[in-house]
């Protein structure tokens, strides 16, 4: 008879009108999203980049009232890049039930790795760091890119160096895995699309700088320019390796490597050095929605600057917040889903994404940038 009692009192407590169940991340008075990226090793930059960008808009939507009146809390879990770390992860956040949805993961191999199980379980999975296509399947349901693909990136590697500077010869060092793999498609199609093929190319294992044999090999075909595909601890090795050795071609980079990191790493060696961009620059405030990421993250993140990773962090932000309003104050996880799906056109200020049935990819734009002596960035044009 207590045994009964005390069950009724426990279903009626629950079940009391105005009384919410902390579930999927969503409690009375706040929302939990996880993010699960590289915070430590040597694509570190990107994942607290990232989180940086995202708390800046989360911490901006708390201090005006939140969204229906519930505080965003985002809360990172480091994987170091490595897939079976992410699958660890992911895989105790679907068993936990305590987050609404993954938001801002970093990097191809582990994204390949998790999204799989995200996608089982519905989980959203919501803006990933990287290009690769296979996320760009709007019949997933679960997954939603704020950034151009890989594939775009990389012809406009070859129509600026091939189309318009007239080079002969293209190299192409690479990340052996699926990150690397997908960008190597990219550039073997845009240099077959105009008769041509790589005169060289070589790989090294993620997360090593075990980059002088690809250098090696590289070096003996002279290509006029070299197109790299790894983070920018990798990469800012490779460049520093070929100054000293007088090898001295047209270096460009992925979006993926970390504008600002690798200019760090690379110090004197940076002058030149091309980097293709998936959001427009982080410091064009006549830009609205780059001036309120400015002001976002400097209230959140002191001395640091913000960069590229940052302000795709924040727009990533921006779309969550977006579709937590249209989900409405009842929300749970499947509102959640279907406020993104039918999240359309939005514009955040000079930054416009465009969402539909048949695509989860908001925005298709592709920036040149090259960096400067002193650290910064312009445009290539």
């Amino acid at each position: 008879m207590f045994n009964l009692k005390f069950i009724l009192m426990a279903w009626a407590v629950l079940f009391s009108p105005g009384i919410v169940v902390a579930a999927q991340g969503v409690e009375d008075t706040q929302i939990r999203l996880a993010q699960v990226a590289a915070l430590d090793g040597p694509a570190a930059a990107l994942g607290q980049e990232m989180r940086l960008g995202m708390v800046a808009a989360f911490e901006d939507a708390n201090e005006n009232g939140g969204i229906h009146r519930r505080r965003i809390i985002l809360e990172s879990f480091d994987d170091g890049y490595e897939p079976d770390r992410a699958i660890a992860h992911v895989k105790s956040l679907i068993e936990g039930d305590k987050h609404l949805g993954c938001i801002g993961a970093v990097g191809t191999p582990t994204s390949a790795a998790t999204q799989p199980i995200a996608t089982k379980a519905d989980m959203p999975f919501i803006n990933p760091f990287t290009g690769a296509g296979f996320l760009r399947n709007a019949q997933l349901g679960n997954v939603f890119n704020v950034r151009s693909t890989y594939a775009a990136e990389t012809e406009a590697w070859i129509e600026y160096l091939v189309d318009r500077q007239g080079m002969k010869t293209i190299a192409l060092p690479y990340q052996d895995d699926g990150f690397g793999r997908v960008d190597l498609a990219g550039v073997t199609a845009a240099l077959e699309m105009r008769d041509m093929k790589r005169v060289a190319e070589g790989t090294y294992t993620r997360n090593s700088l075990a980059v002088k044999r690809a250098l090696l090999e590289i070096r003996k075909a002279k290509p006029d320019a070299v197109v790299m595909v790894g983070a920018y601890k990798p990469v800012a090795e490779f460049i520093r390796l070929s100054r000293k050795l007088r090898f001295n071609p047209t270096f460009v980079n992925i979006s993926f490597v970390g504008s600002k990191a690798l200019a760090t790493d690379l110090g004197p060696d940076r002058e030149g050095v091309i980097v293709s961009q998936a959001v427009p620059f982080p410091w064009d405030t006549s830009v609205p929605v780059v001036a309120q990421h400015q002001e976002a993250f400097a209230a959140i993140a002191g001395d640091t600057k913000p960069g590229f990773v940052s302000l795709e962090g924040y727009l990533t932000g921006r779309l969550a917040i977006k579709a937590l309003e249209d989900a409405g104050k009842d929300l749970t996880r499947t509102r959640f889903l279907a406020a993104l799906r039918n999240l359309g056109s939005i514009d955040f200020g000079g930054v416009t994404m465009q969402f539909g049935p048949d695509d989860n990819q908001g925005m298709d734009d592709v920036f040149l940038t090259r960096i400067t002596q002193d650290g910064g960035f312009v445009s290539v044009e």
